[in-house]
């Protein structure tokens, strides 16, 4: 490797540490290094850094801007990606441990054959609404409105945070300050800590009573509990198993079964004490949608009327959801959901 190499190796990864947080500690086993680039001295290096300055341990984001995305790597892998290429952003595709995807491919590769081509606004993970002001944002379709739109974003230790526009109409009818943070529980097992700031905008901000929402994925086929190459089942935090999970309020909700590779896996959902009506209730489908909804009341619950789950933002206004995402290689078990429920219910 030439001076010029070390010094680009180096640098890139010194500036990478710092930018996500991390102080660089160094080993100065065989004595520093000048570094001259230009006719100028540079900066002292020791010739061996520690894993913290080389190695792409933890969480680490890549953003690019055509169009915007953040991929987010664990351990220097790819784990998912925040992406803005449709009408709502979403997150695709969430890898497990083993580096399956629990997620379903299409319509993010169009050119994957393994799977049903329905509901294309199920993308990876993502949050939308069926009725906000009378703007259907979950059943989006290109070239017309509503739009979720990123504004800016911003990048943390083992987070980041986007700003986001409900628009339609010609006007923005929520704004969105949301944050996703990561965090590695052990090998086998990872999850995001999502936090969403809704405020009503240019008006006043109906939530209408839909069973289409509200924080929600689509898992991949082998997780499902119908179609081909289904093998998975659904699970809640009151024992309830498959189809008794519809449109029941329960604190958690998991999709279990093999993945892609035919090993254990499980990924669950988590609502949080803090959040509007709690515990919520599930759109938990058996092809592979699973929604945490708290406004779809006359639906899950078969009431006549059809306001019984609406929710009024005043202008200005704002309320906070808080959601957990656990993805995990193993069996339901080995996953300790009620454990980590428990532990998740006391974060604020």
């Amino acid at each position: 490797m030439s001076i010029d190499e070390l010094f680009e190796f180096r640098h890139q990864a010194f500036l990478g540490d710092l930018l996500n947080g991390v102080i660089p500690q160094f080993s100065m086993a065989q004595g520093p290094v000048v570094v001259q680039r230009a006719g100028m001295k540079l900066l002292l290096l020791p010739l061996l850094l520690t894993s913290a300055a080389l190695a792409d341990e933890g969480f680490t984001f890549k953003i690019t801007t055509e169009p915007p995305t953040i991929q987010v790597d664990l351990d220097g892998t790819p784990f998912t990606t925040f992406a803005t290429d449709s009408k709502v952003p979403y997150m695709a595709p969430l890898r497990s441990a083993s580096g399956a995807v629990l997620t379903r491919h299409w319509p993010m590769d169009d050119s994957f054959k393994g799977e049903e081509r329905d509901h294309p606004h199920h993308r990876g993970f993502w949050m939308s609404h069926g009725n906000v002001n009378g703007h259907d944002f979950w059943a989006w379709q290109f070239g017309k409105d509503p739009k979720i739109e990123l504004q800016k974003s911003r990048t943390g230790k083992d987070s980041f945070t986007v700003d986001l526009a409900w628009t339609a109409d010609g006007k923005t009818q929520l704004t969105e300050e949301r944050t996703y943070s990561f965090k590695k529980i052990d090998d086998k097992t990872t999850m995001i800590d999502f936090v969403s700031k809704l405020t009503a905008a240019d008006e006043d901000a109906t939530f209408g009573d839909t069973k289409e929402g509200f924080f929600a994925i689509r898992v991949d086929r082998t997780l499902r509990l119908k179609g081909k190459q289904a093998k998975g089942h659904i699970a809640d935090s009151e024992g309830r198993k498959d189809q008794e999970t519809w449109g029941k309020r329960s604190k958690w909700v998991a999709f279990t079964g093999p993945d892609e590779k035919d090993e254990p896996a499980v990924i669950a959902f988590f609502d949080h004490p803090s959040n509007l009506r709690f515990p919520t209730w599930w759109h938990a489908r058996d092809y592979g949608l699973l929604a945490a909804n708290p406004f779809g009341i006359h639906d899950f619950e078969a009431k006549k009327d059809k306001h019984l789950g609406d929710h009024v933002l005043k202008k200005g206004e704002s309320m906070t959801f808080r959601y957990g995402v656990v993805i995990h290689h193993g069996s339901l078990e080995s996953a300790k959901l009620a454990d980590r429920w428990t532990d998740f219910s006391k974060t604020r």
